[in-house]
């Protein structure tokens, strides 16, 4: 069932003459909605999250799209707000990211493929500034900046580790040769800084507080220093608004922004979960990968910049899952063993009770795939009842929303026992140090038994602390197969020590980077690349994404 604009505007709530159409069936919303009519207060936020993955992922989207149309299947007003595709993995390994099944978003394959122009937009406002800084340099440098400083790689938003590190400067007339390297677009501080800010004015602050590398003496050099600011904002004017669709039930949804949760702070953007709220009852949103890393920067990046907080939490487990990190090889998750769902359970439960530390109630969402068996989804079941949490089984795939009802009606019954709005409850103090803002994630989320850090990054943090960046919450870039900064460390691995290998400063965007293990911010392409099996006919229908 899809709706026209006309249709799906009216449902959302937003007048027509609001939207700017791109194309039959997606529109941009302006930054500033006029509502005819004003909600007495915002509606109730609601995160979805999950336990740490397969490489396959666990349906996550599927089931946050799938719980959107569950509210509406019960007469509810909801939104979903979701992030959008980068085209690395659409090319890569998990391929598209608009859900599965019957819990899609459409239309499909534009919002897999460059939705809108707006990757587009943030590489290219990254990639400028780029090139601004080696004009700067070329063109007499008079803002002293150390060549060899210089933080500011380039984007490209594709799976390509022949870009990782590069030589840029090569030959006669085209300046000094540095070493450089690129990141993909989703990594981009670009794309941090547009899902985090709340309006244009703060777009243009954050794009020039953005720290590009220091002068010969040692200061910081920003990129309003550099002129860029305008230019960059020019190029973003319209990806900053948020992009309206529809799931395959006809219901609104708000996808907008795409920030990896590995590598990044992995949350769709603040503008949007904002209009939202203005909007719906009930929002939700989804963060990236397990709970350790997409649920712990919602709640400590997005939500203490934007004085939001959610009023619960799902958590999607598959009896997949469980079993991978029960340790059962990926060929063989298609087959029933009790043993190792057991085993796996560790890895849910420490997800559980990390949401409750954050004072979160907590549902747990079984995502059912067709080789789970009736004694695995009991084993779970059971498991979690004892944890004391809500455990339901969805099947948002084979049934949309329909098969996201139960989820939904235990959804709404733990928020209709709320009486108040919810009180954050971050794990540390924005005045801690650094290095303990570092320590109170790894030991109280990911178990870990202390950090890593060579005193050569010791001494970074200490610097940007004189600078006046120490209040800045950290933004973890981790494994998300893993608690620890090991991808092979499966489970709920404790006592172990978190590599903390590099640190970045994303001044801009409001966090510290902080690399750990062997994580790459330019991922690469599998031996066999989800590319291979897309095509477009001579018609223009594309197939196998």
């Amino acid at each position: 069932m899809h709706l026209s604009l006309s249709e799906l505007s009216k449902k959302a709530g937003i007048p027509f003459d609001q939207l700017e159409p791109r194309g039959h069936f997606s529109a941009k919303l302006p930054l500033q909605l006029s509502l005819r009519s004003k909600r007495t207060q915002p509606g109730k936020l609601i995160l979805v999250t999950a336990m740490s993955p397969t490489p396959a992922g666990e349906g996550k989207t599927t089931t946050a799209i799938g719980l959107n149309d569950g509210f509406w299947k019960l007469g509810e007003n909801a939104i979903a707000c979701l992030r959008q595709p980068s085209l690395g993995p659409v090319f890569g390994q998990k391929g598209g990211a608009t859900g599965g099944g019957k819990a899609q978003l459409f239309p499909t394959e534009d919002i897999n493929l460059g939705f809108n122009g707006d990757f587009s937009a943030i590489e290219s406002a990254h990639n400028l500034l780029a090139a601004l800084i080696d004009n700067h340099i070329y063109h007499g440098n008079t803002l002293q900046l150390d060549p060899h400083s210089v933080t500011w790689r380039r984007v490209y938003d594709m799976n390509d580790r022949a870009l990782r590190s590069i030589v840029s400067g090569l030959g006669k007339g085209n300046g000094g040769a540095r070493e450089t390297g690129f990141d993909i677009t989703a990594a981009s501080e670009i794309m941090a800084i547009l899902c985090l800010s709340v309006d244009f004015s703060d777009l243009k602050h954050r794009l020039g507080q953005i720290v590009i590398g220091q002068t010969f003496a040692g200061k910081p050099v920003h990129a309003k220093d550099l002129k860029a600011v305008g230019a960059m904002t020019a190029l973003l004017r319209h990806a900053v608004k948020p992009n309206l669709v529809q799931s395959l039930e006809g219901n609104p949804v708000l996808v907008h922004g795409g920030p990896f949760a590995n590598i990044a702070h992995g949350c769709s953007s603040v503008i949007a979960t904002q209009q939202a709220l203005q909007l719906a009852d009930y929002v939700i949103t989804e963060c990236g990968f397990g709970a350790d890393l997409g649920a712990e920067k919602f709640l400590h990046i997005k939500c203490r910049q934007a004085g939001l907080w959610p009023h619960a939490a799902v958590v999607v487990a598959t009896a997949r899952a469980l079993k991978y990190h029960g340790g059962v090889k990926v060929a063989d998750l298609n087959t029933e063993n009790l043993t190792a769902v057991q085993d796996g359970l560790a890895n849910l439960k420490r997800h559980v009770e990390n949401l409750r530390q954050f004072g979160l109630p907590v549902v747990i969402s079984i995502n059912r795939f067709p080789s789970d068996t009736s004694n695995e989804l009991a084993r779970i079941q059971e498991e979690g009842k004892r944890w004391g949490a809500e455990v339901v089984v969805s099947d948002p795939f084979g049934n949309g929303g329909a098969g996201c009802v139960p989820l939904a009606e235990a959804v709404r019954g733990i928020l209709a026992n709320q009486n108040q709005a919810p009180v954050p409850q971050p794990l540390y103090d924005s005045q801690m140090p650094l290095v303990q803002k570092a320590e109170a994630v790894a030991t109280r989320l990911y178990g870990a038994k202390k950090i890593s850090i060579s005193p050569a990054t010791k001494k970074t943090l200490e610097k940007w602390e004189q600078q006046g960046y120490g209040h800045l919450p950290i933004c973890m870039a981790k494994t998300q197969y893993s608690f620890s900064s090991d991808s092979k460390k499966l489970g709920a691995p404790s006592e172990h020590e978190l590599q903390i290998q590099s640190v970045r400063l994303s001044a801009g965007a409001g966090f510290v980077v902080m690399i750990c293990g062997d994580i790459l911010l330019m991922p690469g392409l599998p031996k066999e690349p989800a590319s291979e099996e897309i095509d477009c006919s001579h018609e223009g229908l594309i197939t196998g994404l």
